[in-house]
């Protein structure tokens, strides 16, 4: 199994966005170092003061200078916002610093209203899922210089490497977003710590759409891979209770609190109790939107989700208060599923 990370730059109590890009890049080194294959950062808009993942493209080309070898990409960069050419201009960048090792991944979300009218993005389109799709065959088109003679967009030129360009990715966290990475014939990245119940039919939706790609940099038969939220430490009970900050957080999200992570101590206060560990085997259909264990149970667990959905990669994304811990978690995850150190 392939392993993959997920960060979300989340300011630590009473630190900045100085603080939360310093633990990422200690991440993305850690994750290189332990043979993990990619290193996605995330895009959040309106909460700098907890989340300082808002612009992927900036802190990648950061990465990129701090890393050598582990593939860097974005979980994801929010299309709705953008114009394709800049997004493409951004990714030929990041290539240009990174060559060869580039990810473009692609989805789309809204935030508040406010956030919404602040980067000028329409709330109302009459097609989304059409919009989204031309936007994603557009950036492709612009990163591999694939529009047709006479095309008002053919001249466009791009910075890029001499290496291959970015490789696009389609991201979501539902069987819409499936569909359109199955129709175009690219990979597909599903989010189950945002809605795991949509998981399963999420990817049996990307198969039954998918047809061999017309696009560069496309893939001629499915290729997808799935994020969980996971949390690792030396006992199942130890990882549980780490695990008590990603269900308080969620639960707070459900009140329409935006404020930061919780500790652990907060987290179990808030939810009477720490929470009880994740069984080593989950029922058929239960999928939950957080799990947690020793190395031994985690690497079993996601054994498990991985064959229900038919992947060989899962990403890691965790709600951590601790970095250390988050380290921790990363180190004990690695070694149980046997990754190669670099």
């Amino acid at each position: 199994m392939d392993l993959s990370v997920v960060d979300l730059s989340p300011v630590p109590e009473g630190g900045t966005a100085t603080d939360a890009y310093a633990n990422t890049v200690a991440a993305a080194r850690q994750a290189e170092r332990l043979g993990y294959s990619r290193f996605w950062v995330a895009e959040h808009h309106g909460r700098g003061d907890t989340l300082a993942g808002t612009t992927p493209e900036v802190l990648l080309g950061h990465l990129a200078a701090e890393t050598d070898a582990i593939r860097l990409g974005s979980g994801a960069v929010l299309l709705n916002h953008y114009s394709p050419l800049k997004v493409a201009e951004q990714f030929g960048a990041l290539d240009a610093l990174a060559p060869g090792r580039v990810d473009a991944g692609l989805g789309r979300a809204n935030g508040s209203p406010a956030v919404d009218r602040a980067l000028g993005t329409d709330r109302h389109v009459s097609n989304p899922d059409e919009d989204h799709r031309e936007k994603i065959e557009a950036v492709v088109a612009h990163l591999h210089d694939d529009f047709p003679d006479g095309h008002a967009y053919a001249d466009i030129e791009i910075p890029r490497s001499a290496e291959r360009a970015p490789e696009p990715w389609v991201l979501g966290s539902s069987p819409s977003s499936a569909e359109i990475a199955g129709k175009l014939g690219l990979r597909y990245c599903f989010a189950a710590f945002i809605r795991p119940q949509f998981a399963v039919h999420a990817f049996e939706q990307y198969r039954e759409a998918f047809e061999p790609s017309a696009l560069p940099g496309g893939v001629d038969e499915p290729e997808g891979m799935v994020a969980v939220n996971a949390v690792c430490a030396e006992t199942d009970e130890a990882a549980a209770r780490l695990r008590a900050t990603a269900e308080a957080s969620f639960q707070r999200l459900k009140r329409g609190e935006t404020g930061t992570v919780p500790s652990v101590e907060e987290a179990v206060d808030e939810l009477g109790g720490v929470p009880e560990p994740t069984p080593a085997t989950l029922d058929e259909d239960e999928w939950p939107r957080a799990i947690s264990g020793s190395p031994e149970t985690l690497a079993g667990l996601l054994e498990q989700l991985a064959d229900r959905v038919g992947v060989d990669e899962l990403m890691i994304q965790h709600t951590v208060a601790d970095h250390d811990d988050a380290l921790r978690s990363h180190e004990l995850v690695a070694d149980a599923v046997g990754l190669t150190p670099r």
